[in-house]
């Protein structure tokens, strides 16, 4: 028999519209995890191409809140996603696997689902669909 205290606290979730979420935590936002852990760093927090290593590199760090408006109002999903994993190149990312995160994902998945059969590409691809989803939210109204 299950506990009182669980069943209320599933029942409060179910209500609250989160049921996999613990009470005090936020639901987790995959996409602008990875944003921040991996391309804030240049394009900054909210992708006006102003993150603290923005002047290091030869290339000018886009600002990418403009993409959809350089696009006739069409945010360019399928392009956005193919510079994520490195099928489009960017000069400024570097060559093909460096730092193109679709190479890295793999080793964090591999890292992540070391006792466990997985399938790596379908790790990739729901990390890299997050991200790109992200970078629509970024986009200038």
């Amino acid at each position: 028999m299950k506990p009182v205290w669980m069943i209320a606290a599933l029942v409060g979730a179910i209500g609250a519209g989160q049921p996999w979420v613990a009470f005090g935590q936020q639901k987790a936002d995959l996409g602008k995890r990875e944003y921040d852990a991996n391309c804030a760093v240049c394009h900054g927090v909210k992708g006006k191409g102003d993150g603290p290593w923005a002047g290091y590199g030869k290339e000018i760090v886009s600002d990418i809140t403009g993409l959809a408006k350089k696009n006739n109002g069409v945010f360019p999903f399928a392009r956005v996603y193919e510079f994520i994993d490195g099928t489009q190149v960017v000069k400024a990312h570097g060559t093909r696997e460096m730092p193109i995160w679709g190479a890295d994902y793999k080793v964090k998945g591999a890292e992540y689902y070391m006792d466990v059969p997985f399938d790596p590409e379908i790790y990739v691809r729901a990390r890299i669909l997050a991200l790109t989803e992200y970078v629509y939210r970024l986009q200038a109204k």
